[in-house]
């Protein structure tokens, strides 16, 4: 275990659709990413999940629900529309995947426009070069490659964190977070608290849920068998 616990990359990145057979043919054939998972999504009836191959250990997911085409689509307000477009706090405001090198964001440049697909770019940006276009439903989608790290000392910039209402203070503890190594899963469910984020299920439901041990949690809501069967030899 590391010594400091904290996210390692992106595991998958959940998308909703009122079509997800358009969105998959246009991530498998524009994008080129392989779809490696469709099935009922787990407990949520009604649901179908999807996941398309960024990386062996990176996906992008698609959720849809029966009721998903009704709502509505509001640039502005649900969706941004382009990279420099307002939405509503906690939304996606654009979606970035990753190029390897400069010649594989060229190539999917070509392999974009050859779909007949619109796409802008690259513009250099320092710290990455990007090209920009759009997916079905007015996803907001960006192709980036960076040739190194980002240097913190050259990137951190007070006079726009202090638009934001960073000071200095806060700059060094968020660019240097205390070390954490966790406590071998005894640390207990704190109370519930309504001054802290939570997620938008039923009241309720939500409570019961927190509620139960965490291996009573593990045994009543896991699905670990694929959907589909493996053939007899």
């Amino acid at each position: 275990m590391s010594a400091n616990v904290h996210p390692t990359g992106i595991h998958h990145l959940a998308v909703m659709t009122g079509d997800m057979k358009g969105q998959i043919e246009f991530f498998s054939d524009v994008l080129g990413c392989r779809l490696v998972a469709i099935f009922d999504m787990h407990g949520v009836p009604g649901g179908i999940h999807a996941f398309l191959e960024l990386s062996e250990d990176c996906q992008f997911s698609l959720v849809q629900l029966p009721e998903t085409a009704g709502v509505e689509t509001v640039i502005g307000q649900t969706h941004a529309g382009w990279g420099g477009g307002n939405a509503a706090p906690g939304t996606m405001q654009h979606l970035a995947f990753k190029a390897d090198s400069r010649e594989d964001l060229i190539a999917l440049r070509d392999r974009i426009r050859s779909r007949g697909v619109n796409v802008y770019g690259p513009i250099d940006h320092g710290m990455c070069q990007s090209i920009y276009f759009a997916g079905p439903e007015n996803l907001t989608l960006e192709v980036a490659w960076s040739d190194s790290a980002i240097e913190p000392a050259r990137w951190l910039d007070a006079s726009a964190a202090a638009k934001v209402g960073i000071g200095a203070d806060d700059m060094a503890n968020y660019a240097a977070p205390k070390a954490y190594a966790g406590e071998s899963g005894a640390v207990p469910q704190p109370p519930y608290d309504p001054a802290k984020p939570h997620q938008a299920m039923d009241l309720d439901r939500y409570k019961q849920v927190l509620a139960l041990p965490d291996e009573v949690l593990w045994q009543m809501a896991s699905y670990p068998e694929p959907p589909v069967k493996e053939a007899a030899e």
